[in-house]
């Protein structure tokens, strides 16, 4: 029997990770993999607010933008199960993060920061790399947002190889929280 048959997914999967880390690549392969849609909430939430998130950031603000940001969150993990790209920050909210560790599992994708440089110049839609060194400002993120990352679900590295061996390795670490599931639990994720 093959990996896939043998996961069984009854919840949204939310990957959360630092910009760059591959949550939305990674996310469209996975949701392939697993037969599920998938959706990157900063898109969605782009299409609510009918503006783009560096503008939402520009017009009004961090704390508005969080807010909106968590309400999308909380419509997409509502319904039926799906694989979900978080922008950067969402995990850092309390109340975000705390709705994604109760209502979905949650996959931080780790990677070096020489990794997530790369990656992040090959587009300037990033609002908070806009102003600075990007690296400075990776390295920064980092050290203040992992401890948070940390609380999620699952951890997998996102490194510079292929992105289907990522998706490898997540559905490995599915497999392995499928079998050291409480009896009560076994089966699901």
């Amino acid at each position: 029997m093959s990996l896939l048959k043998k996961i069984k997914i009854d919840r949204s999967i939310v990957l959360v990770g630092l910009m760059g880390a591959g949550k939305t690549t990674v996310g469209r392969r996975l949701a392939k993999k697993l037969a599920l849609e998938f959706v990157d909430s900063d898109h969605e939430i782009e299409k609510a607010a009918c503006m783009s998130v560096a503008e939402i950031f520009e017009n009004f603000g961090e704390e508005e933008f969080r807010s909106g940001e968590r309400r999308v969150i909380s419509r997409l993990i509502d319904g039926p199960p799906k694989i979900i790209a978080t922008g950067g920050g969402a995990f850092i909210n309390d109340e975000t993060r705390n709705l994604i560790l109760r209502d979905a599992l949650s996959i931080w994708l780790d990677a070096d920061i020489d990794v997530l440089v790369e990656r992040t110049a090959r587009r300037d839609t990033r609002p908070l790399l806009k102003n600075g060194d990007p690296r400075a400002i990776l390295t920064e993120l980092a050290e203040k947002r992992s401890p948070f990352y940390a609380e999620a679900d699952l951890k997998v590295y996102s490194g510079d190889g292929p992105h289907e061996d990522v998706v490898g390795d997540i559905l490995k670490a599915l497999q392995s929280k499928k079998r050291s599931a409480s009896p009560l639990k076994q089966g699901t994720l």
